[in-house]
Order: C-alpha cells, then sequence, then structure tokens
C-alpha cells in the first residue's frame, strides 16, 4: 500500500521570510505585526487502494480438441484463487492436438493418460504431438499420470513469466502444505534411444555388444507394459521448457513409484531446460537410459534421491540447485549402471554417464550420503557447492565405477571430518578419496557462506571456477562455482518460473508453491 504523505503548512512571517517548506519550523522573530495569511485547507487525497488480483472465474466451457471424444467437462473446482472449469483429459490422445491456456480453466489428468501408442523399437517418425501453451495448469490424483509412449512428443514450453504447472487436487482446492506429497504420479516422456537393461534379461555389454539387438526396458510400477528404448540415440520426445511439477510420486506397485518427471529411452533430441520439481515423494527426476542435456533444473523438497540417473542414461546437466526438507530425503545424486537390483554385470552398454556442472547441494541432517555412484557409471562434477548437513559427501562403490570416474574439480563442500568420502563394494576410502582429491581447486572441509540457502557468499565467490566447457560443449564457460552466483542471479536464472516455498524461497512472482498463479485477463 502506497504511503499517505502529510504535509503541514505554516504560515511564514511576511517580515521575515518569503516562504518555508514543507518539513520546516522556522521561528517569525520577535518585533511588529505577524500577518499570517494560511491558504485553504487542500482535500486529502483519497488513499490508493493496494492492487489486488481478481479470483479467477470458471471459463464458459472446454476447448475443441481434435482427439475423438474430446475433452469431458467436469464441471467447477473452487479454492482460494478462485473457481475453476475442469476439463478431463481423453485417456489417450489419437491426434495432434494444442491444449490452450484459458483463465478460469484446469485440465484433468484422470488414470493414465498416454499421448499416442507406443509405435516400437525401431520405428521412425512422430505420429501424435501434444503441444501446451504456457501458462497452463493440470491436476491430478492417486495413481493418475501422464505418459509420452515412444514416437510420440510433447511440447510443453512455459516461459519465464508464464511456467506450466502440473499438480493436485489439493493445491486446487487449497489444502495442500509445504510437506505435502504423494498426492499424483507425474509426468512420463518415453523414447527409442539406447538403454543398457532389456527387460529380457540379456545385456549388451563391452564383450558382447549385440548379445539382445533389440534391447529395450519397462516403465517401472505400471500395471500396463510400458516399453522404452531403441537404436537412435538422436531420438526425440520432445520439448519440456519452464515446467512446475508439484507434490508427485504417487505409488503404482510394491516399491516402485514415478518421479515429478521419469524419461526412459529419451534421446538428444529432447530438450528439457527450467524444470522445478517440489516435494515428490520419491525421486526428484529419474532418467532411464537414453541421453540429452539438461538446463536450470530446481529439485526442492524430494523424499528420496533428488537426481537419479541409471540404465545407460548419458545425461550433462548445467546449473542445478538441489534442497532437501528438513525431515525427509535420502541423496542428492544417484547414479547407477545397470540397475540397482542386479548390478552385474557391470560393464553392460551404454554405460551409465552424469556429468554436472555449477551446481549448489543443500542436503538435510541425518541423510547417508550426498552423492553415491557405483556399477561402472560414470561420474563428472565440476564448480559445486555442498552444503553436506554433516553427511558424508562421496561414495563410489565397486573398481569399475572408480575407474569410469571422469573426474571432479572445483567443488567444495563442508563433509564431515571422518571419512568424507567413503568407498564400498572393494574400494577403500583411501582410493576413493586419492581420486576425488586428484581434481583442481577442490576443498571438502570448506565453511559454507551461502546465503538464502544457494546464493554464493563471500567464501563461494573467492573459489576458483573450473572450465567445464572442455568436459562438454553443452557447458558454458564461467568464471564461478554454484548455481547461483549473486542474488541478482537467482532472479535471473531462477526467476519467476519456479515457485516459493518454507525450503526455498525463489523470490519469485508466481507465488507460492501451495498456491496458484493468477494471471491478468
Amino acid at each position: 500500500m502506497k504511503n499517505l504523505q502529510r504535509t503541514l503548512i505554516m504560515g511564514c512571517s511576511l517580515v521575515a521570510l518569503a516562504g518555508c517548506g514543507a518539513d520546516e519550523i522556522v521561528s517569525p522573530g520577535t518585533g511588529g505585526d505577524i500577518i499570517i495569511n494560511n491558504p485553504p485547507p487542500s482535500p486529502t487525497p483519497t488513499p490508493t487502494p493496494t492492487p489486488t488480483q481478481a479470483l479467477v472465474t470458471p471459463a464458459g466451457g472446454c476447448p475443441t480438441i481434435a482427439t475423438a471424444g474430446g475433452l469431458i467437462d467436469r464441471q467447477t473446482l473452487s479454492g482460494p484463487t478462485g473457481t475453476y472449469r475442469v476439463c478431463e483429459l481423453p485417456a489417450r490422445f489419437t491426434a495432434s492436438d494444442t491444449l490452450p491456456y484459458v483463465r478460469g480453466l484446469v485440465y484433468q489428468i484422470n488414470g493414465r493418460v498416454e499421448v499416442g501408442a507406443d509405435r516400437g523399437f525401431s520405428s521412425t517418425g512422430t505420429t501424435v504431438t501434444l503441444t501446451v501453451e504456457p501458462g497452463v495448469i493440470f491436476f491430478a490424483q492417486q495413481d493418475s499420470y501422464l505418459v509420452v509412449n515412444r514416437g510420440n512428443a510433447i511440447q510443453s514450453n512455459g516461459t519465464a513469466d508464464r511456467p506450466i504447472i502440473w499438480t493436485s487436487r489439493d493445491n486446487i482446492v487449497g489444502v495442500a502444505n509445504d510437506n505435502s506429497q504423494q498426492q499424483w504420479g507425474g509426468v512420463v516422456l518415453l523414447g527409442r534411444a539406447p538403454v543398457s537393461d532389456c527387460s529380457s534379461g540379456v545385456f549388451n555389454t563391452s564383450a558382447a555388444p549385440n548379445a539382445n539387438p533389440t534391447c529395450e526396458g519397462r516403465l517401472e510400477g505400471a500395471a500396463i507394459a510400458t516399453p522404452f528404448g531403441g537404436a537412435n540415440a538422436a531420438d526425440s520426445s520432445g520439448s519440456f521448457r519452464f515446467n512446475q511439477i508439484r507434490f508427485s510420486g504417487f505409488e503404482l506397485a510394491p516399491n516402485n513409484e514415478l518421479q515429478s518427471l521419469t524419461t526412459g529411452g529419451a534421446g538428444s533430441g529432447t530438450t528439457i531446460e527450467n524444470l522445478v520439481s517440489f516435494n515428490s515423494s520419491d525421486d526428484g527426476v529419474e532418467f532411464f537410459g537414453g541421453g540429452f542435456n539438461v538446463r536450470n533444473m530446481a529439485i526442492i523438497g524430494a523424499s528420496d534421491d533428488s537426481l537419479d540417473v541409471d540404465t545407460g542414461a548419458i545425461v550433462n546437466v548445467d546449473t542445478m540447485i538441489a534442497v532437501q526438507r528438513s525431515t525427509t530425503g535420502d541423496r542428492l545424486i544417484e547414479l547407477d549402471s545397470p540397475n540397482v537390483a542386479d548390478r552385474t554385470p557391470s560393464n553392460a552398454i551404454p554405460q551409465t554417464r552424469l556429468q554436472v556442472n555449477n551446481f549448489t547441494f543443500v542436503q538435510r541432517d541425518g541423510s547417508p550420503q550426498v552423492i553415491q555412484a557405483r556399477g561402472g557409471a560414470a561420474l563428472g562434477l565440476t564448480n559445486g557447492v555442498i552444503n553436506s548437513g554433516n553427511s558424508h559427501c562421496f561414495q563410489i562403490d565397486e573398481p569399475t565405477t572408480l575407474a569410469a570416474l571422469i573426474g571432479v574439480d572445483s567443488v567444495v563442500g563442508d563433509c564431515p571430518a571422518v571419512d568424507p568420502i567413503r568407498g564400498g563394494g572393494g574400494n577403500s576410502n583411501a582410493d576413493v578419496a586419492a581420486a576425488i582429491n586428484a581434481g583442481t581447486n577442490n576443498n571438502f572441509a570448506f565453511a559454507i557462506t551461502l546465503t538464502n540457502n544457494v546464493v554464493n557468499g563471500t567464501g563461494e565467490t573467492g573459489r576458483t571456477a573450473f572450465n567445464a566447457n572442455g568436459r562438454s560443449m553443452f557447458f558454458p564457460t564461467r568464471t564461478y562455482i554454484g548455481a547461483v552466483q549473486n542474488a541478482a542471479a537467482l532472479t535471473t536464472t531462477f526467476g519467476n518460473w519456479t515457485c516459493n516455498s518454507s525450503i526455498q524461497n525463489f523470490g519469485s512472482s508466481t507465488g507460492a508453491c501451495i498456491s496458484l498463479p493468477v494471471y491478468p485477463v
């Protein structure tokens, strides 16, 4: 609310003064007559009310789409930000469709919703593309989730000011809080790029690269067999820019849950940028096989691992924040190849390979390790800050994984004094520590000076950066470590496409994660 300024107008002596300022009190003197000419009082200005965004009113109906049966009008749903028209998605999009942004309208994912049908290991081209406009809001309940099948694509591209939001019914009606989770499934992108874990149980290995020429995986937890993988490393599952995925991770089967975002065999033609995962009950994101680049990712409040990469995925992540809740969360990175259940043979191909550049990790007290790699997977970390929460910063299991280490350079952490770096599965602590400490400009007894959880302080600012562009052309050459160089960069990089919570406040004008943005008409 604008402050009201009151001006005190004082009469001024014609003898002593020609005038006086609004904030001055001046004596008129002691001699002669004092003539005071008071001007008529100015009317009290009407206070300017604080601008308030009008509550949303329901759209008049559901848009028309090409898929047979169209959208189903499920009447309205009300919450703190207004009342919305609910338009239920079809069980399967059979034609390329666009879901437009309409003020006062939300799209419901009811059960398993598929984009196209699986087109097989060796198919080419794209059959069905689902396009989502900036500002669209999806919601779902319980066992509901969206799957983009092999040979089809999604174009879910929000903007910095109007992200696309995938959330739960509780979020719409206003009963979600900063500890809510497991309220719906999540988003799944499947493709035709190579994977290391074959559903047949026969692995391709460096010794027998063609043991299974049609090696494909299966989506974990899905009641319906959902294959992914192929032979096209450049395959595209579409584009996923400026998306928030909130309160996801519903358990589809015992010990099998979906993440906010799950990929399977997504190829290098797939684009993932500016993604927020908020309070996933399982991993924040998990990448099975395939290979692509990710830029600007924030994993907030995941109950299991923040980033899980396995089964032959080849992924580069540039600029990543991961912040755990104080009461839940496992590792910030879990890296494996092939799968967790039977990590033999560890020479399965493609080899899982993860590189992360310019990252800031905030781990809760009581977690096992911040980062664990195993199964022969290759790990590279550059320009990172680890607030360890007294957890062991690294664990690398098995000699094949240690031999595959790409390098750890310009990474700092307040790791515990005892065993900050650990081995396992045949690796000694000393061997792993020697390999990691062989990198340049590392300090694992570092005094963290971060502000607002993730913004570099004086200590981080004083560190020398590593030129990660030499590791991958996807990584820019930067002069700082960590994901957020300074307070201004928090807005510039993560800006309004994120949401705010007690776990991490981004200062986003999109508002709180437990609420919904209300855009102007």
